[in-house]
């Protein structure tokens, strides 16, 4: 197990993907127009939350101009103005929005992480992006010792929780898991439960809506029951 603060050091510093890092950078230089006049975090997003939470949120990787400006994750974007009310909701999160690093939103019971820290141009890590950042992830999943439940929003955050774990030698039940919105599965050490990613293309379609976002998180605070 690693201090939080410690592993959450190494992920800041990291520089082992040369595509990741020229595109952060070049965001963080470029800037959107809206926020021409903020300084972007521009470096990998390191996890936060609870340390003593017993669910883990994966998400995919930082989105260019959210945490890749804010340096905080699911924060100052359309993914955060859908997650964090959703939160909010469930008892995770005191507060129901999530714009800026500083601005007093704390979790409860709940730890956030990604299988990528750094944004990835078009959204879209490629494969040996997400194994460079798998060390990372394991050692989230060590490092939560009162960990039950992780929730993956997305097929990669599924897939990289799954891979994560053959990678540690375990076994999956038979079938392995498929993803879908809702799927539940029993993993080595926690309960994995897969929902749609809160991103706009999800949310404003319809794909995902605030009533079968709050399903999954009251079907974790069931398990922890």
């Amino acid at each position: 197990m690693m201090d939080l603060s410690v592993l959450n050091m190494q992920v800041i510093t990291c520089r082992r993907c040369p595509r990741l890092v020229s595109h952060r950078e070049y965001v963080a230089t470029e800037r959107r127009r809206a926020y021409r006049e903020e300084t972007y975090w521009g470096r990998p997003v390191p996890s936060w939350g609870d340390p003593s939470a017993r669910v883990l949120l994966v998400g995919l990787a930082p989105g260019a101009h959210g945490s890749n400006r804010t340096g905080r994750m699911f924060t100052g974007d359309g993914s955060a103005e859908f997650l964090t009310p959703a939160l909010f909701r469930a008892g995770f999160a005191n507060q129901p929005t999530s714009q800026h690093a500083a601005d007093g939103l704390r979790l409860d019971d709940l730890y956030i992480t990604a299988v990528v820290h750094c944004a990835p141009p078009g959204n879209r890590p490629l494969p040996q992006e997400i194994v460079h950042c798998r060390t990372y992830l394991l050692a989230h999943l060590a490092s939560l010792p009162r960990l039950q439940v992780v929730i993956a929003l997305g097929e990669i955050a599924f897939q990289g929780i799954l891979h994560a774990i053959r990678a540690e030698g375990h076994d999956l039940p038979a079938p392995t898991p498929r993803f879908s919105h809702g799927v539940k599965a029993a993993l080595p050490g926690f309960t994995l439960l897969g929902s749609y990613h809160p991103s706009r293309q999800n949310t404003q379609t319809g794909r995902l809506t605030a009533k079968m976002f709050d399903r999954i998180f009251q079907r974790a605070r069931d398990h922890l029951a």
